[in-house]
């Protein structure tokens, strides 16, 4: 990990011209120091959370133009402006390292750094709303296809879309269960208007020729007349959102638009009108967030990728 190292105050204080290593960009990672600093690379590329290596050197102490001691971070998170140094439960490296945090907050307040042991990795990430500190089953995901964050950055964004676009109005808010009850309960507390809600439950079924869908729980209310926003959790082949679009126009709503989190078009059979997408995603089998696999994953913060071929994960 982070050594001293001779060189002048002025590039010791400077970031080096390094981009953010992301795991949907790329596969290659540095050549580090410990094989404890890979494994927390890999965490990190697995929250979908971007990284840099030692990308500043801090001078701790100088004589003149001369270089003391100085420290060297392992890891930037830009997203979070975090400093992150590892180390292992070897006390006097732990000692050590201690002190050169303690100089480096005195000299440069403004710096967010943090000294990290491996069974603190999963916990600070819960923290900052990554990783599931053991909440929930994560086993047979191959890496998380959006953070917690970026979903709710983008649900805030809908909600205000919204907003803008139904100002003077109070739509209802239509959710077809069960997956889409923490997308929508975000969103709607991201509307500033007065909102209905309802919900439907739809069932797929496999007639004599040919698969279809029926309603298993229709409406609670009328809708004719008043402005609907169906809000769905993932929109691929856009067959069961024809047939609700169908269903739905036949009470005579005043309007109805389509508001879905995930737009697969990859898988797009019939074409459907989407107003409002939060995320275009590639054809991948996804969970979280009200997606499940076999009545898994649900509850998971963020939306991983899983392969649907593999025999169920256990």
């Amino acid at each position: 990990m982070a050594d001293s190292k001779q060189q002048s105050r002025s590039s010791a204080e400077s970031p080096q011209p390094l981009s953010p290593h992301s795991a949907a960009f790329s596969s290659e990672l540095p050549n580090f120091a410990h094989p404890s600093e890979e494994e927390f690379a890999r965490i990190l590329d697995f929250y979908g959370l971007q990284w840099m290596y030692e990308p500043r050197s801090f001078l701790l102490r100088w004589d003149g133009e001369r270089t003391r001691e100085m420290f060297t971070p392992d890891f930037y998170l830009p997203e979070l402006e975090l400093y992150l140094e590892l180390t292992t439960l070897k006390q006097s490296l732990v000692t050590k390292k201690n002190r050169k945090l303690r100089r480096l907050r005195a000299l440069y307040p403004e710096i967010n750094i943090k000294l990290l042991y491996r069974r603190d990795y999963h916990r600070l990430l819960a923290n900052y709303g990554f990783g599931p500190l053991a909440r929930a089953d994560v086993e047979g995901i191959n890496r998380v296809l959006l953070t917690t964050r970026q979903i709710q950055k983008r649900v805030s964004e809908l909600g205000r879309q919204v907003s803008h676009d139904y100002r003077g109005r109070q739509p209802i808010l239509l959710g077809v269960l069960k997956g889409v009850l923490p997308f929508m309960a975000d969103l709607m507390r991201e509307i500033t208007l007065p909102v209905e809600i309802q919900v439907m439950a739809v069932s797929s079924y496999q007639g004599q020729t040919r698969g279809g869908v029926q309603v298993t729980k229709g409406l609670d209310a009328d809708i004719a007349g008043r402005d609907v926003i169906l809000v769905e959790d993932i929109v691929d082949s856009g067959m069961t959102l024809n047939y609700l679009m169908r269903y739905l126009e036949s009470k005579g709503p005043a309007s109805l638009e389509v508001c879905a989190l995930l737009d697969k078009k990859v898988r797009r059979i019939v074409d459907v009108p989407v107003k409002y997408v939060g995320f275009d995603i590639p054809d991948e089998f996804v969970v979280g967030y009200g997606l499940d696999y076999e009545e898994k994953y649900r509850n998971l913060p963020f939306i991983g990728a899983i392969d649907s071929y593999k025999e169920s994960p256990k």
